[in-house]
Order: C-alpha cells, then sequence, then structure tokens
C-alpha cells in the first residue's frame, strides 16, 4: 500500500517548512553530502517485513509509558519507534524493528542497535554534521538506512516526513505497512518550547497528507483534522519565535 512521495511531490512541502521555521536548505544538502560520503547503500530486503504489516508507529511522548500499559506487542506484526521511544520500550521488554531518529538524543542506543543487527533509520540535517561524522563510522552502516529531508544522493534516501515520528510513519508505509498505529504521540506537548511545538504542528500536518495518500484514517488525528491543510505546500503554523 505504499504511497511513498517522489521528490518532485515533497520539494514543495519541504521548501514551505524551510519558511515557516527559517531553517536552511543548504545547510541540509551540506549534511546529506557528508553523509552520502560516510554511509553506504541500505539493502531494502531488511525491511520486507515491514510490507503488508500492522505496524506500530511509536512516538517519545511523556504519555509512552501510560500508553504501553494498554498495548499488546502481539497485536501488531512490526514495531517503528521514533528516537528515545526506543529505550522506553525497552525498558518494557519490547524489542523495536527499526528506530528513526535525527541523532539528537540516545546515538548510543542508535549505534548498539546496528551492532545487533536493527535497522536505524539515521537521519541528517544541517544542524547534526559534527554528529555524523562522530557517530555513523561506529554504526554497523549494514543496518544503517540514512535519510534526508532534502534532494535524495546516492545512499542517502528521502521518503518523506520532517519529525522523526512521522518520518516514522512515512518509512513504514514506503515499505508497504497495510495499516499504521500510533501509541505515544502528543501534538500538544505542554512540556516542548516553542520550536518543538511548531515542529509538531507540522508533524500532524504531513501525517494528515500521508492519510489523504494512503486512503487509511489515522486514529491519531481523530479531532485535530479541521485545523490541517488539504495542501501541505501552504501550511504554516502562523506563529512567532
Amino acid at each position: 500500500m505504499s504511497s511513498s512521495p517522489s521528490f518532485p511531490e515533497w520539494e514543495p512541502i519541504y521548501e514551505a517548512i524551510l519558511a515557516d521555521l527559517g531553517f536552511d536548505r543548504a545547510a541540509d544538502e551540506r549534511a546529506r553530502d557528508v553523509a552520502a560520503e560516510l554511509a553506504r547503500p541500505f539493502d531494502d530486503d531488511r525491511l520486507t517485513h515491514l510490507d503488508g504489516a500492522t505496524v506500530a508507529v511509536v512516538g517519545a511522548a511523556p504519555t509512552l509509558s501510560a500508553d504501553l500499559a494498554a498495548f499488546d506487542p502481539e497485536s501488531v506484526d512490526a514495531i517503528v519507534a521514533a528516537s528515545t521511544a526506543v529505550d522506553v520500550l525497552a525498558d518494557h521488554g519490547i524489542r523495536v524493528d527499526l528506530m528513526v531518529t535525527d541523532l539528537d538524543k540516545n546515538v548510543d542506543t542508535a549505534s548498539e542497535l546496528t551492532r545487533e543487527g536493527t535497522p536505524v533509520a539515521a537521519h541528517t540535517h544541517g544542524d547534526n554534521i559534527p554528529t555524523l561524522r562522530e557517530w555513523l563510522p561506529r554504526f554497523d552502516l549494514a543496518s544503517t538506512l540514512v535519510t534526508t529531508q532534502a534532494e535524495p544522493r546516492g545512499p542517502v534516501a528521502n521518503y518523506g516526513g520532517f519529525t522523526d515520528g512521522d518520518r516514522a510513519a512515512f518509512i513504514a508505509d514506503a515499505f508497504g505497512a497495510a495499516e499504521l498505529r500510533f501509541l505515544g504521540w502528543a501534538f500538544d506537548d505542554p512540556s516542548v518550547d516553542p520550536l518543538k511545538a511548531r515542529k509538531l504542528r507540522w508533524a500532524e500536518q504531513l501525517l494528515y497528507w500521508l492519510e489523504r495518500r494512503r486512503g487509511e484514517r489515522l486514529a491519531v488525528l481523530d479531532g485535530r483534522r479541521g485545523s490541517l491543510a488539504d495542501d501541505p505546500s501552504t501550511f504554516a503554523t502562523g506563529e512567532r519565535l
């Protein structure tokens, strides 16, 4: 059921994100090029078990531990988790099938997972070039899927998505997930700073675009669709930092 966007489809949305948040495309492209020199092509067969699967897309919201009290890992075929959600899941004895991270937290967890053979989608962006240089050589690159929000190049891919959480959903979609289920999500998390709050607005907007492309109603968006745009390239948070 993959509806993964091509880069020409993604680019107007990417440009809208850059304009809204004041980010630098050239910096993203520099990070992509650094990663392209360090990475190697990822074997997509490593994620074939996502094809046709019911996939839990796990976010790192503060509510995650409480959400897990009602979660049965046997109810899904695979778990794709963002960033520090992987550590919370591990604390509950739950292993992931894919970690999605921009390497701004728990990089040691990501590195260890790759060395154990668990795939990690490691994201490049303009702010993490030093981290890429330091950490990618420590990863088992055969287990590392390197991604960018800019135009893909060489071994660096772009499946859509912006934050770790919504990018996890886009990657699961790209590899053929039949159903997406969400836990550990809080778009209105009061503990985050203003920039992160705006990023979460983009996360829900992009998930709305994804659900429309998939023709699958995502429960995580219930009650929220009225504030979102049918065309995400026209969306803006409307806020100032």
